[in-house]
């Protein structure tokens, strides 16, 4: 009789146990409020915001260069208020991403930490080329995503990522 009982309630906690695994793992996949798109948009929207402030950051304090300075600042102004905004997008569409750096951001940090000069300017401001270009892509991709959220921050956003870009293109021009 004891067996038996010990064999009911494990069969029991059995149950039990994977009943709240599968609502656990259906209530995990229902959290996004977004698609597939808005969630990449979401993420490497944050991402690259993430790498301009870090790298901008360094160029403040690594360069001699008024022109590159007043672009970080910029950058550091800009990106912090579209990056609190995008956040805030995240958390209302319920994504749980890690936001982080990614490892070729981090590559591109590292190198131009390592310069000083003219040799730093030129370098942040090719990244900074580089980076703007992809979010105009990114940002010009979303103008159309199905989420009102997105695509109006995106429209709102996506002309002075341009105006960044045609700025650090004329700064990176004038570099020796």
């Amino acid at each position: 009789m004891k067996n038996l009982t010990y064999l009911v309630f494990g069969v029991i906690t059995v149950f039990l146990v994977q009943a709240c695994h599968n609502k656990r793992g259906k209530n995990y996949n229902q959290t996004t409020l977004v698609d597939i798109q808005g969630l990449n948009f979401i993420t490497n929207g944050i991402e690259g915001g993430l790498a301009e402030l870090k790298a901008s950051g360094l160029a403040i304090t690594n360069s001699s260069n008024q022109r590159v300075i007043r672009f970080a600042k910029m950058m550091i102004s800009d990106h912090t208020q579209a990056g609190n905004e995008l956040k805030k997008i995240e958390t209302d569409k319920l994504v749980v991403e890690k936001d982080t750096v990614n490892a070729d951001h981090q590559k591109m940090i590292m190198d131009i930490s390592k310069k000083s000069g003219p040799a730093f300017d030129k370098a942040y401001m090719q990244m900074m080329v580089k980076d703007h270009e992809n979010a105009v892509k990114l940002f010009a991709d979303a103008t159309t995503n199905n989420e009102a959220a997105i695509q109006n921050f995106a429209k709102k956003t996506l002309p002075i990522i341009q105006m960044h870009l045609d700025s650090a293109k004329v700064i990176v021009a004038s570099l020796k």
